[in-house]
């Protein structure tokens, strides 16, 4: 008999390895470079570590059928291992979530920006979808932040000049 997977275990099957691949990045990033920015109009490591941790919430949140924006926030860490230890919880959450029965087919939606100063519904689906995008795209940018801050850039999909494959 075939099994059937839903939207939810669908997504689970991505979510997991780029959350590890998030956590790896970010454990590469050299803890005493926090305060880094590569230019004054960006955001520092930590404040750009801060987005991953905000962001897993919102997707816990929605995920629970209880997000809202402005809601509630986790409390903020004051330090890079602080930081690392929320978006673990954060993650690990998002897994838990996507582990459970409930809400196979990822319904629902939640309240969202749709445009620049616009909000609107977004299907649950879709909010997942493009919050892991999200993560995907940060990542990237802490992958520059690492090498600028003299940190070793992990391989994420492929080899890197410091993890190389052969």
């Amino acid at each position: 008999m075939a099994q059937t997977h839903t939207p939810r275990a669908r997504f689970l099957k991505s979510f997991e390895p780029e959350a590890a691949k998030t956590k790896q990045v970010l454990r590469a990033m050299p803890t005493a470079a926090a305060d880094f920015r590569p230019h004054d109009r960006s955001n520092t490591a930590m404040q750009l570590g801060w987005t991953f941790v905000m962001e897993q919430h919102m997707v816990v949140q929605a995920l629970r059928n209880d997000f809202r924006l402005g809601g509630p926030r986790p409390d903020k860490p004051d330090s890079w291992d602080g930081m690392l230890a929320a978006i673990d919880k954060q993650l690990d959450d998002v897994i838990a979530e996507l582990r459970s029965p409930d809400n196979p087919n990822l319904e629902g939606s939640v309240e969202f920006y749709v445009g620049p100063k616009q909000k609107g519904q977004i299907p649950l689906d879709e909010f997942v979808e493009f919050m892991l995008h999200d993560q995907i795209h940060h990542r990237g940018q802490m992958s520059v932040y690492i090498r600028m801050a003299g940190g070793k850039v992990p391989a994420i999909y492929g080899p890197s000049a410091d993890e190389p494959w052969t």
